[in-house]
């Protein structure tokens, strides 16, 4: 195990590059940037830096959600989206383009469908009360399908002059996401989960050692279970509904993050949060300047980035 002083350098590591990160996505873009003019300064506050914001929030929202996912169920494949979250609300937001809806209410389904997934899995799968790891994952596999059954549908009713949007949705796009949401309140909105979560650091780490371990230890793992299901839905749920879904992110960072400051959640789960943050930050500044005036979706590089990270891993192991 990684000694704390090295974990608390990695922390301040970690620090440092989303500062970066952050820095990098401000002065890089397709318009080079002079102070003095007026129209400099709206394409840096009005433009970079609501996206730059929003896509360090969704970053380390979805980092925090993969790391509590990886506890609750004890999976290390589990991810932000394993359990139908990411379906509920690509179904929402469909519909609402669809429809023909505004961005607003866009996002407004998206999270409506998000909150619609997660009640049904958690109902679903707490059933007569018999709530397990496996009933819980996968209850939401058989939902993720369904969602992806509904998805597939709409796509073939959409008109062609809709297709676009809704794929550029389906594989993240951060565009809009400065735009539509107050990036401050993302910025708050992970925070909030941070700190709900950090308080039960301990008794998650008496979890990854066993249902019956942490239960013998005086561990109210019941209750342990629904505060980390509905902490990490809701991140989750946040985070599709600002840039859509953003796959790799919750399953690649909390592993690479473990690798280096250990399985101790009160620090794992910080570290998961600047580490997700700054990668989502660096994957949009790539979208949006490797083919400019193209902007890539930004899900298609985290995909790109975590395909051979995770190969990697899986050859360590």
């Amino acid at each position: 195990m990684p000694s704390r002083r090295r974990a608390l350098l990695v922390l301040l590591a970690l620090m440092a590059l989303a500062a970066a990160s952050l820095g990098l996505a401000l002065a890089v873009g397709s318009v080079a940037l002079d102070f003095s003019d007026e129209l400099s300064r709206q394409v840096l506050f009005d433009l970079r830096l609501p996206r730059a914001l929003a896509a360090f929030a969704c970053g380390g929202l979805l980092a925090l959600a993969g790391a509590l996912m990886q506890v609750l169920l004890r999976n290390p494949l589990a991810d932000p989206y394993v359990l139908g979250v990411s379906g509920g609300a690509s179904v929402g937001a469909l519909l609402a383009m669809l429809l023909g809806l505004p961005l607003l209410l866009v996002n407004s389904g998206a999270f409506a469908g998000a909150l619609a997934a997660m009640l049904l899995v958690f109902g679903l799968a707490h059933g007569d009360g018999s709530w397990t790891q496996t009933r819980l994952l996968l209850t939401g596999v058989v939902v993720a399908a369904g969602c992806g059954a509904v998805v597939a549908l709409i796509l073939t009713l959409a008109p062609e002059q809709k297709i676009q949007g809704m794929l550029f949705w389906l594989m993240g796009d951060l565009s809009q996401a400065g735009q539509a949401i107050n990036p401050f309140m993302l910025l708050g909105v992970l925070a909030a989960a941070l700190v709900v979560a950090l308080p039960f650091a301990r008794e998650l780490n008496l979890l990854a050692r066993g249902f019956d371990a942490a239960l013998a230890l005086g561990v109210a793992v019941p209750l342990l279970r629904r505060v980390i299901y509905i902490v990490a839905s809701l991140a989750t749920a946040v985070a599709v509904t600002t840039a859509g879904s953003i796959g790799f992110v919750g399953l690649i960072v909390p592993h690479l993050v473990r690798l280096a400051v250990g399985n101790d959640q009160r620090l794992l789960l910080p570290a998961s949060v600047l580490a997700g943050g700054s990668l989502l930050v660096l994957a949009d500044t790539l979208a949006r300047t490797v083919a400019a005036p193209v902007q890539l979706p930004v899900g298609v590089l985290t995909a790109l980035i975590g395909v051979p990270v995770f190969l990697y891993l899986l050859g360590r192991r």
